[in-house]
């Protein structure tokens, strides 16, 4: 397994290793001691699996707000999307600034998203499954969201405004500049 460092402190780009033959591959998709060996003590203790149908849908941004915030391991097991994690830890010298990353089903990539990040992803083919592991229970008093195309945030998506799939909560999210502080930024 390998796990890459992202400019965003505390992002992590992880590659499971997949062992193949004739009959297909094996894959050791998590493994606790592994994991926290870098980023310290985590307790997943829910699974999420989401379907899309159509290329160019953006889902997000989105997170949950405190208590109930949630940190996120995303991995894509068909289709490809590009994944976006977006810095909203008050205080953080990269607050506002985001990463985008492909996972797909083919390079079989995962993203850690700790808390204090928002999370999105916009579909790069038809037919899309992602799947990923989150820290704390999904609230739906806790759900929140920020603008998929905040200017402030400046994410050069796949999918024009006009051809984006998107829920109507997504598109009418809040800009970052109007939900004010979430997390704070410590080292």
């Amino acid at each position: 397994m390998k796990i890459q460092t992202l400019p965003l402190d505390g992002l992590l780009l992880i590659e499971p290793t997949r062992i193949g033959d004739t009959r297909g591959f094996f894959s050791e998709t998590f493994r606790a001691d592994r994991f926290e060996g870098v980023v310290g003590p985590v307790h997943f203790v829910q699974d999420n699996h989401s379907a899309t149908v159509k290329q160019g849908t953006i889902r997000g941004l989105h997170f949950q707000k405190q208590p109930r915030a949630q940190g996120k391991l995303v991995r894509v097991t068909k289709g490809a999307i590009l994944d976006v994690a977006v810095d909203i830890r008050s205080g953080s010298p990269t607050f506002g600034r985001h990463v985008m990353t492909e996972l797909s089903a083919q390079n079989w990539r995962q993203l850690w998203i700790p808390v204090g990040f928002l999370h999105g992803f916009c579909t790069l083919v038809d037919d899309v499954e992602v799947i990923y592991k989150a820290t704390d229970y999904y609230s739906p008093e806790h759900d929140a969201g920020v603008r998929w195309d905040d200017p402030e945030i400046g994410i050069s998506w796949p999918a024009s405004a006009d051809a984006a799939q998107l829920s109507g909560k997504d598109r009418n999210a809040p800009l970052l500049s109007e939900i004010g502080p979430q997390f704070a930024f410590s080292k």
